[in-house]
């Protein structure tokens, strides 16, 4: 057996199987656990949520969310975490990606939710801030926050539909675009820039 192959093994067995279909447990306690770091697993998480291990997609939907309930950010680096080993993996741009939304009300009132590639549902909010980030060729990246320092990419389709919801306020003695969402304003860009924006 390679050392990747033990190494999986040794993961799953600690998690408690392969994601078998059955009762929802809630999400692990990741943040107390603090393992040995037994060296990096070939996965990779791609910029589109897809969950890749030694190149080929994982096929199991529940196998993918039993990975991502185990994922733990440290800094720049991604690792998986049980209570006796800690992975690293790779992660192209953020573990994962938002999928549907939902929208309620308009301007301060207004409630946005997301549901992710792995089933969370997100409220925005203080514990699921908005951020933007500038991309290649002038282009604007909308992310949510996930849990612990783990940030969902919105799809294209979903940044279509929440920079529709945008308007210009003064922030700091600035016109800034951004999204009102539960009683926050969330700027993206200054409102000068957004001429030449491409999503």
């Amino acid at each position: 057996m390679t050392a990747e192959g033990s190494a999986m093994e040794r993961l799953m067995a600690a998690l408690g199987g392969a994601g078998a279909p059955g009762k929802p447990r809630g999400l692990p306690p990741v943040e107390r656990w603090n393992p040995p770091f037994c060296g990096d697993l070939d996965m990779r998480i791609a910029a589109d949520g897809t969950w890749f291990y030694l190149g080929t997609p994982i096929g199991r939907p529940a196998l993918v969310r039993l990975f991502s309930s185990v994922l733990k950010r440290e800094g720049d680096d991604y690792f998986l975490v049980t209570p006796v080993e800690k992975v690293g993996i790779r992660v192209e741009d953020a573990p994962f990606q938002a999928v549907e939304m939902q929208v309620d009300g308009e301007g301060d009132a207004r409630s946005i939710a997301f549901r992710t590639q792995v089933d969370d549902l997100l409220s925005v909010g203080p514990d699921h801030e908005l951020r933007f980030e500038r991309a290649e060729k002038d282009g604007l990246k909308p992310y949510v926050h996930v849990r612990r320092g783990l940030w969902a990419r919105l799809t294209r389709a979903l940044t279509y539909d929440l920079l529709a919801l945008g308007e210009v306020r003064e922030v700091g003695g600035e016109a800034m675009f951004g999204i009102a969402a539960a009683g926050q304003f969330y700027p993206a860009l200054p409102a000068s820039e957004i001429e030449g924006i491409e999503i």
